[in-house]
Parts: structure tokens; sequence; C-alpha cells
């Protein structure tokens, strides 16, 4: 008997594991939305309420703590789903969420940033009007071939020791935000998270750019203009200038040019896995892998790899590289891919599911969603929250099928696209490089806007911008 009572617990662990490489149903992932109340998406909430308020009021907690914060709110999920829809659902639905969503997700943005990071740029320019306008139009055409994270960490150190003799560097750093850090980015799948993301789903790579070109080029044309105006009006002034420069004028030098090559190269597999479909998928525990998927994101990891050790040391150091800002991002995401959801269930359920008020808020009195709602709510949304669990959020209110909002709802689909990525410039919680340029720049000595001091800013410049193109685009 003893000995039969030391075995028992074993052989039911052995049970639970063996149970793990069962083929799972694909319809063990799908919830029904029109049976779920609302509490079912605290957990969800509870995620993006802690990304934006624990930062502000908790900094300390949040810094050594956010990875167990999040990984709380994903068992405030996980454990009541087991409990009342079985674990063998709760399973499902976590393998779907991490192996189909979450993975090529992080890979692409841990690819793109060690591929970033691996560019020092050294020496220094004179920061005139012109450069700075310059450089940030060079930025955020780059936001969208190297991603907003990428553009962003490559150029802020040099827009800062160009103009590190002046004494007001502040509007500088706040345009970058705008234009490298957010609305550069919303060109391509590769420019920022919601949009890869939209790639994810089954949005054409090139869809992005034919449909958001225009208020894009809008957008960033009249904020290169404001800037040019702006910045000439400071630089006029006879006491702009410091007597010394800390950082004189040198010319430019590049190291670690080998990443250019792997960013073409990061370029061409997502452009791969979008065109080439050879109708092959395989299974993991019920979650579909399509084979163009796993050659992409298998050859994103080996080109993580060879930028690490293809890249000189100096390089990394130069650019102050470090994992920080990706683990942060890692661990949130998987607790946000996880707790959505149930959000989305709920969406795609329709009138019938506990968020038919936010549907009926985005749909016209004829039925058709109503573009410009789709606009400024996923922007308002996306100024507070992450836009990359925004979007998503809209994406599936909307529709869900990426071939309807491609198709006839293509102006709702660019209207979703447009709110996300152009208002998470809106506070320094919209989009995640904006944190991470704002802590550069304070490394470097200058005094940044309060949360609030930034809005005053954002609110004062993009959000007459973003009236006009309501009317302009949507």
């Amino acid at each position: 008997m003893p000995s039969r009572g030391r075995h028992l617990p074993l052989n039911a662990i052995l049970l639970a594991l063996s149970g793990l490489t069962l083929p799972l149903s694909a319809q063990a992932a799908d919830l029904d939305g029109a049976g779920l109340s609302l509490v079912w998406a605290l957990p969800f909430a509870g995620v993006l309420l802690s990304i934006a308020v624990l930062p502000l009021l908790a900094p300390s907690l949040w810094h050594h703590h956010f990875g167990k914060i999040a990984g709380v709110w994903a068992l405030a999920l996980l454990l009541p789903l087991a409990a009342t829809q079985g674990l063998h659902a709760a399973l499902a639905i976590s393998v779907h969420a991490l192996v189909a969503e979450y993975l090529p997700f992080i890979i692409l943005l841990t690819a793109l940033f060690t591929v970033a990071g691996g560019i020092c740029v050294r020496g220094n320019l004179h920061g005139t009007p012109a450069l700075n306008t310059g450089l940030l139009a060079l930025g955020t055409l780059l936001a969208s071939i190297m991603g907003t994270t990428g553009a962003a960490m490559l150029l802020i150190r040099p827009l800062i020791r160009a103009n590190d003799d002046r004494k007001h560097s502040v509007h500088v750093v706040v345009f970058f935000i705008f234009l490298v850090a957010n609305a550069g980015g919303s060109l391509t799948p590769l420019g920022d998270p919601p949009l890869f993301l939209g790639f994810l789903k089954g949005v054409d790579f090139f869809w992005t750019a034919r449909h958001l070109l225009a208020p894009m080029a809008f957008l960033c044309g009249a904020l290169l203009l404001i800037f040019y105006l702006l910045d000439r009006h400071f630089y006029l002034n006879r006491e702009e200038r410091r007597p010394l420069d800390p950082t004189p004028d040198s010319s430019l030098q590049l190291e670690g040019s080998i990443n250019f090559l792997l960013l073409a190269v990061v370029v061409g597999l997502v452009l791969m896995s979008g065109l080439w479909k050879p109708g092959v998928a395989t299974e993991f525990m019920g979650a579909p892998l399509e084979w163009q998927n796993l050659l992409r994101d298998g050859a994103l990891l080996l080109v993580i790899l060879l930028s690490l050790w293809l890249t000189p040391g100096s390089a990394r150091a130069g650019n102050e590289f470090g994992w920080g800002p990706m683990l942060e991002v890692g661990k949130l995401f998987a607790a946000i891919f996880l707790t959505i959801a149930p959000v989305i269930a709920m969406l795609r359920a329709g009138e019938q599911g506990a968020f038919a008020a936010v549907v009926r808020a985005v749909t016209g009195p004829d039925g058709r969603p109503d573009d410009v709602m789709y606009f400024w709510m996923t922007g308002l949304l996306s100024s507070f929250l992450d836009n990359a669990p925004t979007y998503l959020v809209f994406f599936n209110t909307a529709s869900g099928d990426a071939r309807e909002l491609m198709g006839p709802l293509a102006s709702t689909l660019a209207a979703i696209s447009a709110g996300a990525v152009f208002m998470g410039a809106n506070s320094y919680i919209g989009n995640a490089p904006n944190m991470m340029v704002k802590a550069i720049a304070e490394e470097r000595g200058i005094r940044m806007p309060s949360f609030f001091g930034y809005m005053a800013w954002s609110v004062g410049i993009l959000v007459p911008l973003f009236i006009v193109m309501s009317f302009l685009f949507f």
C-alpha cells in the first residue's frame, strides 16, 4: 500500500504530460463569444491598465515585477477557464495564442530589434533646421522598413548629438516621437506591431502602403513643415547656441554595416511568407502552422544569431544595446495574446456579445461601419493602451475576415490601421518606442516634458491634424 501511494502522483503527472502531446481539436481554441460575460474581459483590461498606470504610479514595482504582474493576469484568465470549460479547452486556447500568433510576432520584433541595434552611427553634424528636418524625414522613411523601434534607436542619438549645443532641443525629440516612432511606420507590416498582426491575420503585405500612403503623406508632410518653421524660429535666436559644443562636428561613420544586408533578408523573408502560399500546413496541439510561416520564423531566428555573431561588439556598445526592452515586450505581449482571446470572441459575436455597445458605437444607421468612429476609437484607445491589441480588438469588431476587410470594408481597415499607428503618438505610453526615446533623451540631459506636458504638445499639434484627416480621408 505505501508503495502504491508513492507511485500514484507520478502516474497522474505522466498521464497529464502525455495528454499535452495529443492533438487538440481546432475548435477547442474557439470560445462562444455570445455566451461570455464581460467578466472574462477583466484580465485583458487588467494587463492594459497595468501597462498604462503602474509605470507612472509605482515605477519601482513595475520595473522589478512587470513579468510577474503580467503572469498573474494571464492566470486570472486561464485558471477560471480551466475550471469552467475544462483543462483541455484552456490548453488549446493557450497553445493557439502563443504558438500560432505570439511567437511569429515576437520573433519578427526581436529580429528587427537585434539587427537595428547592431548599426551604430558615429560622428556628429551641425543641427541646423534643414539638417534636423532631413534626419526626421529619413527616419520617417526608414520606420516602415526597419520598424519604428529600429529606426528610432538608429537615429535618436545622432540627432541629439547634432543639437547638443542648442538651448532648445525638446521640440526636436517630441517631433521625432511623432514622426519616426509612430507615423513613419504606417506603410508596411514591418513598420509597427499592429500592422504585422494584421499581416498575420491575412492582410496583404502591400495593402497598407496602397491605402495609407495618402494619409501618411499628409500627416508627415504637415508635421515636417511645422517642425521646420518652429526649429527655424529657435535657431535664428542669437542666444540659441551654447558657447561650447559638447560634441564638435565630425564626419559620420557607420559601424555594423553587415546588418543592412541582414535587414534586407528580414524584409525578403516577410515578403516571402506573404506571397508564397504552398497550401501545406501542419498542426501543433491544434494550432495551425503553415510551412511558409515556419520557414520565415526559422530563418528569422538564424538572422538574429548571425547579427549577434557578425556585429562588432563596439557597435552594440556604441548603441548601449541591451535586451531589457525586448524582455519587457516579450513578457507583456505573452499575457496580452492570452487574455485577449475572450475579448475577440465577444466582439465576433456582434450584437449577441457582451460588447454589443462597442459594435453599435462604430456602426452607422445603415448598418455599415462608421469609418470616422473606427479611426477615433481605435486611435484614442491606442493613445493610452498598447496600439497592437487595440488594433486586434477593432479588426475583429469590424469583421475579423481579412479578405472582407481588404475588399468591401477597405476604408474601415484603413481607418483602424491609421488610428492605431498615428495616434500612438498622443502619449508616452501609446507606443513602445515613445518611452525608449524619452529615456535616451533624458540620459543625455534633455529635460523632457512630463506625461501631461507631452500631451499638451500632441493635443496642440496632432489632434487638429487628425480632425482634418477625418474629413479628408475617413
